[in-house]
């Protein structure tokens, strides 16, 4: 019997860690914009899982961050510029957050690669890195 096979991985996937309980992070809503070249386009968007991860990004009309990618490899390669906003106030509730969005931007190279966004997020403070 075949096992079903699992999607590609996406290039950009992020995950949220909420500090102040020290557990993942689940139900933010999170967008994913390119904003240079070509930019900015309609946002990607998703909500972390049950353990903070996004993997896989929705678009308007079947849009998909694949395809993008695609599309800009017509292009003359250079780095892109890309911004994850994070619904931090919905999550942590009115009044109970300095943050009401969080928004990293970030470089992608034009040689590809995985580009993995974690997000350390506490009600006060937040801190972020490139992952693995």
């Amino acid at each position: 019997m075949n096992e079903p096979t699992p999607p590609a991985r996406e290039p950009i996937t992020c995950h949220v860690l909420d500090l102040s309980t020290g557990r993942p992070a689940a139900s933010i809503a999170v967008s994913l914009t390119l904003l240079q070249p070509l930019g900015p386009s309609a946002p990607l968007t998703a909500i972390t899982s049950s353990d903070g991860r996004v993997n896989q990004w929705g678009g308007e009309a079947g849009s998909s961050l694949s395809e993008i990618f695609a599309n800009l490899n017509e292009h003359d390669g250079g780095r892109t510029v890309w911004s994850l906003k994070f619904d931090t106030g919905a999550y942590f509730g009115h009044g109970n957050t300095f943050f009401p969005e969080v928004e990293v931007k970030f470089f992608v190279d034009a040689n590809g690669g995985h580009y993995h966004v974690p997000l350390l997020l506490g009600p006060w403070s937040f801190t972020t890195y490139r992952g693995s």
